[in-house]
């Protein structure tokens, strides 16, 4: 029986599903191009109104430079492996049934694999090299540092800029003769030029000729590579130091040179098999090398390291020591360290201060990393205004006289707008800036414990609003992710400047008349804008017009990283009020992590302490740096002005090649910004890493390692490191208080909290002069000598903790709903000693807090005071003298419990019944005694006060506590008028 079956034909697909299928495809290509050309093209915008448009044009060009040598470098070779492979091979090969399925399968995807093998491999090569277009630029306009390594007498320049382009190159010539070498291998193998069977292979002429060259050129890259790794060993960590060793010189670097000919030689042998096949004697000669290798790179270096270098380790060493005490203090600009041997006094005794006054004077009792929820509570006024968390530090000439203070720019915070406020105009058009720099001086406290402000309030009033800044701030480091502003001249304000009061009538409002971002007035940039912000009402509202501008990118640190991406930046970007503008001074270093014989660190955990607990870093492990460039970003429009700081630095120079036009140099700089330009605090923090080994310039020392130092960890977080700080004073071998950052040191392994030396460095860059002040950047060394024994701040930090009378009087403190937070606790080379200063705040745990300077500790030696001023803690500390500079017959206002239960008048001597001059000479005439009357109701109404001070302590009554204070000082100074 027969059945007839009838079978449909295949249906062919629709001419319309290809038609849409192709149309979505096109479609969704266009939409991803546009988005990736609209972000291009923004991008172009922001760095073209910075006037920084070559810095985004030359990284383009290279990075594009880069992708196509990458990429033409990679899938050119292999491509041609591939053709080459197929073209050649056998045409009556006798295959097994196995390669007979492998091809079965391959052959239908050979045209395809031929073409997208080799496209693959060469798009991952081409962003591989884009990466790296700062390597391939820097070679290319490298410039000299003028410095020889001691190795090989080559300029340093050589290992930073030229060795890292060239093991690039070598590695990547490597990798694709390796790429090569397999895709033919596979190939020929798939189509029987190459051919394994019964313990034999079999390759074919055209084969063998393309496998000898390809594995004789990758034997001429090892040739080079391994030469190259000869110099790359002076950048290598060996043992204790960066650089090469006895054993490295004597054996390494002699068979790095001996292994670089072998390969070269056995590479001709696999050239030579080429043609004459015979691969026996590379085959041999490639073994010889891997056990040359191993003898040279191994046996050989332990041989001499077992028998020779440990037991005369100091005679063969010490010279490769030397060289990398030398490199590494050189690389971090430690050599011309000033160290001072410092016999400290531990006593304590009266007049010790007196030529320290100045000093004392103006020791910064505002931490800044305290007081700013003081400041916010005061000075904020309307909750959608912020401070940072830690404030700056800088100084303000007033009346003549250098003021430090504490700083800090009153920011927009959107996030504490109500939310009926929470609109997309009310958050982008209307809230846009914050408002005023808020400076409080650094030495100084209200009666009430709180700063003294000299500049403030909205509007803004102080000496800063005298001088006359504008004060609105647009760009900082909290500002919002955009906003939009501007309008044509004569128009309607609609942004916010200041509120005074509630209402509509207590708002002032303005618009942004500066040049600060890309314009925004075209329905094309507001398309491009939309879609960068995700925000379709950009596209839709109706107060943007042809004068708006959109405003983005607004953090200094992110601004000036944008236009300088060569840059390592400070992490504490600082704000100053410079020719009339607030402005963000921003630090940059340039680094590098191939400077020959210089020891490694690693700046994350360099700069890491408590005031700074996650470094926001580019790169990490470094061997050189120099702070080349002073970099600000103006608050008002976010212009970025880059200034050569280190014109001398050879990677800055190098630098300035790649991208000449982009820095101003210093000379440029006006004296206004001068004056505010300080030492960075990061760089000080590495440069104090690397100085607890690299203290001493011996090697001897080096080598001997019984002096190793590090930084104490901070008294108030054991977990973190204490931060260096800032203070005008006058060190051993200065002349005058200068503006200085300082730090401390204690032995490694912290066993022993005892200071072994004192680190500071003049900060204050210059004067309104526009000169670099001479001695700027100086670093000085207090070596403290081992016959004074000073504790170090975890010691003092204890003894403060411990102390009964001390902690009877923090328990006062405590009396109620309070709380009691040490501040900064500060190291200062005072009275021929150490002294240790630490203010104490005080805030209530519940309700409205903020915290109130009450108390500061002092100590000196084993001595220690606890007082309400500073001035207090040192008298009790020093036996009435605080270091002002009096004469010897005056009297001392802290003296004046003392003259109170003796009874007696001030400046009189109660044995003698006359005044005391302090003079030698008995010939000297008495003075008059002053008014004996005025002086008992004086000394009866200090009494008064002295008991209401007791009392308002004793119920924990600060507020009464500090009006008794006040009191008592009018009268003291009556006192003081009447002895006069």
């Amino acid at each position: 029986m027969t059945t007839n079956s009838t079978q449909k034909p295949a249906t062919s697909p629709s001419p319309i599903r290809r038609v849409v299928v192709v149309t979505v495809v096109v479609i969704a290509a266009l939409l991803v191009a546009f988005f990736g050309l609209a972000s291009l093209y923004t991008d172009f915008l922001w760095f073209d109104q910075l006037g920084f448009a070559s810095v985004l044009t030359t990284q383009w060009v290279a990075r594009g430079v880069m992708f196509a040598i990458g990429f033409v470098g990679m899938a050119v070779p292999v491509w041609l492996a591939i053709f080459l492979a197929y073209r050649l091979r056998p045409v009556y090969a006798r295959l097994s049934s196995q390669l007979d399925r492998y091809q079965e399968v391959v052959e239908p995807l050979r045209r395809l694999g031929m073409w997208a093998v080799p496209v693959l491999f060469g798009f991952f090569a081409g962003f591989a090299a884009s990466a790296q277009w700062q390597t391939t630029w820097l070679w290319m306009n490298a410039v000299n540092s003028g410095q020889t390594d001691p190795q090989f007498g080559l300029d340093t320049s050589f290992y930073m800029f030229e060795l890292p382009f060239w093991q690039g190159i070598v590695g990547f010539a490597s990798a694709v003769v390796i790429l090569s070498l397999l895709v033919t291998g596979l190939v020929s193998y798939l189509y029987g030029s190459l051919r394994v069977g019964q313990g034999e292979l079999s390759i074919s002429k055209p084969a063998r000729i393309q496998i000898a060259i390809l594995a004789g050129v990758y034997l001429l890259l090892r040739g080079v590579s391994i030469w190259l790794d000869r110099f790359a060993s002076l950048v290598a960590p060996t043992g204790r130091i960066t650089g090469p060793d006895y054993v490295v010189d004597n054996a390494l670097i002699p068979g790095q040179t001996i292994l670089a000919v072998v390969a070269a030689l056995v590479a001709i042998l696999f050239l030579v098999t080429a043609f004459v096949g015979r691969w026996r004697y590379p085959l041999v000669a490639t073994g010889l090398l891997i056990a040359t290798s191993l003898v040279v790179t191994m046996a050989l270096p332990w041989g001499i390291q077992t028998f020779q270098v440990t037991p005369n380790e100091r005679a063969l060493q010490l010279s490769y020591f030397q060289h990398n005490v030398d490199a590494t203090r050189a690389a971090y600009a430690l050599d011309q360290i000033e160290t001072i041997e410092y016999t400290a006094e531990t006593e304590a005794e009266a007049g010790q201060l007196r030529d320290d006054a100045a000093t004392t004077a103006s020791l910064r009792l505002m931490d800044p990393a305290i007081i700013s929820p003081t400041v916010r509570q005061l000075q904020q006024y309307r909750p959608y205004y912020g401070f940072s968390e830690t404030l700056n530090v800088d100084r303000y000439e007033i009346d003549g006289e250098i003021q430090d203070t504490v700083v800090a720019v009153r920011e927009l915070n959107l996030n504490e707008l109500g939310a009926s406020a929470q609109s997309w105009v009310n958050t982008t058009m209307t809230y846009t800036h914050g408002y005023g720099l808020v400076a409080a001086k650094g030495n100084e406290r209200t009666n009430e414990g709180e700063p003294v402000f000299i500049e403030g309030d909205i509007p803004s009033q102080g000496f800063l609003t005298d001088r006359e800044y504008e004060p609105r701030i647009y760009f900082g480091e909290n500002s919002p992710p955009y906003s939009i502003v501007g309008g044509p001249e004569g128009g309607d304000d609609v942004e916010l400047a200041y509120a005074t009061g509630s209402g509509e009538q207590n708002q002032v409002l303005t618009t942004f008349d500066g040049d600060g971002g890309p314009s925004i007035g075209s329905y094309f940039h507001r398309l491009l804008y939309a879609l960068k912000f995700q925000s379709e009402q950009i596209i839709f509202s109706d107060q943007i017009n042809s004068e708006s501008q959109v405003l983005y990118d607004r953090n200094p640190r992110e601004r000036v990283q944008k236009v300088a991406p060569y840059l390592t930046l400070d992490n504490n970007p600082y704000p100053s009020v410079v020719d009339g503008r607030v402005v963000w001074i921003v630090d940059g270093y340039t680094t590098s992590a191939t400077y020959p014989y210089s020891s490694q660190v690693s700046l994350s955990e360099a700069i890491s302490d408590s005031a700074n607990p996650q470094p926001n870093l580019l790169i990490d492990d470094v061997n050189y740096i120099r702070n080349s460039v002073k970099a600000t970003v103006d608050a008002y429009d976010g212009s970025v002005t880059l200034y050569a700081w280190d014109e001398e630095d050879p990677v800055l120079q190098t630098w300035q090649n790649v991208f000449p036009t982009t820095i101003e140099p210093i000379s440029e700089m006006s004296g206004d910004l001068m004056s505010h330009v300080r030492y960075p605090t990061d760089l000080f923090k590495v440069q104090r890493a690397m100085l607890g080994v690299y203290h001493v310039d011996s090697a001897n020392a080096f080598y001997q390692r019984d002096n190793a130092w590090e930084t104490p960890a901070d008294p108030s977080n054991q977990t973190m490191l204490q931060p260096p700080y800032y203070l005008t004073m006058q060190m051993p071998g200065q002349d005058e208080p200068t503006f200085s950052m300082f730090s401390t040191f204690i032995p490694e392994g912290g066993e022993r909290q005892v200071l072994m030396g004192y680190l500071g460095v003049d900060s204050d860059a210059g004067n309104e002069s526009g000169e670099v002040r001479e001695g700027y950047g100086t670093l000085r060394m207090l070596q403290i000598s081992s016959a004074s024994t000073v504790p170090a701040p975890g010691q003092v930090q204890n003894a403060f903790n411990s102390d009964s009378a001390i902690a009877q009087d923090l328990n006062v403190l405590r009396i109620g709903d309070s709380e009691v937070s040490m501040g900064n606790l500060l190291t200062l080379p005072v009275g021929g000693g150490l002294l240790y200063m630490q203010p104490v705040y005080v805030q209530s745990s519940s309700g409205t807090s903020y915290p109130l300077l009450r108390k500061v500790l002092v100590s000196f030696g084993d001595q220690l005071a606890f007082e309400d001023t500073l001035a207090d803690a040192l008298d009790a500390l020093f036996d009435g003298d605080s270091g002002a500079e009096t004469g010897d017959d005056d009297i001392d206002p802290v003296a004046i419990e003392d003259i109170i239960a003796d009874g007696g008048q001030p400046g009189t001597d109660p044995d003698a019944g006359s005044v005391d001059t302090g003079d030698s000479d008995d010939t000297t005439a008495p003075a008059p005694a002053p008014d004996a009357g005025s002086v008992a109701d004086l000394l009866a109404q200090a009494q008064t006060e002295m008991d209401n001070k007791a009392n308002a302590l004793s119920e924990g009554d600060m507020v009464a506590y500090a009006q008794a204070d006040a009191r008592l000082m009018d009268i003291v100074e009556a006192l003081l008028a009447l002895e006069d």
